[in-house]
């Protein structure tokens, strides 16, 4: 029997999973989000529409709410919120919280997250994951799933690193909605490991406003990949984080994503600033940077992208 989800934080990713676990495994699923265009546009269409790789676009109905009005109570949380608006949206839904009866899924980009969540979830209830899956939201109530059914993947883990009945469900219901999800045992591992993909794919490509093949493409393209890699694999050795992968097989899967699953792809910093919207930065290459500090250690080259980023998100001002 599947669970019942509520996505809290409708954007391209929540809409993603949302859709696919209404369609493809037949759970409930509602939405709520705090951005009224999406709530109001959804509401007046009947639905979200969706396409893949900009085709086949057709409207899927669902159920959507703001945050001050929703009164459901799921047996699961997906929460895909931007890392600068989560802590709002929980508090705007906090109404709605059973920490006793209900549990959260995560798999949003950055670090910081799960602190936010603990405020109103204890850690035996809470699973992270991160997710090599492009998805685009082309405007309010419009998405576009990148890839063909059944791309991309998910890793996670309860953030207690224990097994649990409840995530075992979690886990069948994504694989029936062609999510493709790997539990493991290792949450604070699953998190960093993404944590430096982004740090080198989000950033490079929204500063320079291309595509993930169009990086790629650059011959250059695997020493700033390494560089990056290299400070962020320091930082985590120094803090004691065991990542999933290898210094090189973390550049041979930013090489991968780039060049064969997604190499038409924008990343999600690259449309939030397309959309004039602050980007996830200081969740990336920030926190690897702060974190390094608490270590003695110099992750200049990330504390320099990050500038870069924030210099590029003034600027755009200019443009108008």
């Amino acid at each position: 029997m599947t669970l019942k989800y509520t996505v809290l934080g409708a954007g391209a990713m929540g809409l993603r999973f949302g859709v696919l676990l209404q369609e493809l495994a037949g759970a409930e699923v509602e939405f709520v989000d705090n951005w009224a265009p999406q709530v109001e546009t959804i509401k007046a269409q009947g639905g979200v529409y969706v396409s893949r790789d900009h085709e086949n676009r057709h409207l899927v109905p669902v159920k959507i709410f703001s945050p001050e009005e929703y009164q459901g109570s799921p047996d699961v949380w997906i929460v895909f919120a931007k890392q600068m608006t989560l802590q709002d949206l929980l508090d705007k839904t906090a109404h709605a919280f059973d920490p006793a009866s209900q549990y959260v899924f995560t798999g949003m980009n950055g670090m910081g997250h799960l602190e936010k969540i603990n405020q109103y979830f204890p850690a035996d209830r809470v699973a992270a994951g991160t997710c090599l899956i492009g998805t685009v939201l082309n405007k309010a109530g419009d998405v576009d799933f990148i890839g063909k059914a059944g791309a991309g993947s998910i890793n996670l883990a309860a953030q207690n690193n224990q097994d649990a009945p409840w995530l075992d469900q979690l886990v069948a219901d994504f694989t029936v909605a062609n999510i493709n999800p790997h539990l493991n045992h290792n949450c604070e591992g699953t998190l960093f490991t993404k944590l430096v993909f982004n740090s080198v794919i989000n950033t490079l490509c929204t500063l320079f406003e291309i595509q993930m093949g169009q990086f790629i493409n650059y011959q250059g393209a695997e020493r700033l990949s390494r560089q990056l890699i290299n400070e962020a694999f320091d930082v985590a050795e120094r803090a004691g984080v065991q990542l999933l992968s290898t210094r090189e097989e973390e550049w041979q899967t930013v090489k991968y994503v780039s060049e064969v699953s997604n190499p038409l792809h924008y990343p999600s910093m690259y449309q939030d600033m397309s959309k004039d919207r602050p980007t996830e930065v200081d969740y990336i290459n920030g926190y690897i940077y702060e974190l390094g500090k608490k270590y003695d250690y110099e992750a200049s080259t990330h504390d320099f992208l990050r500038g870069l980023v924030h210099l590029a998100e003034n600027t755009r001002q200019f443009r108008k």
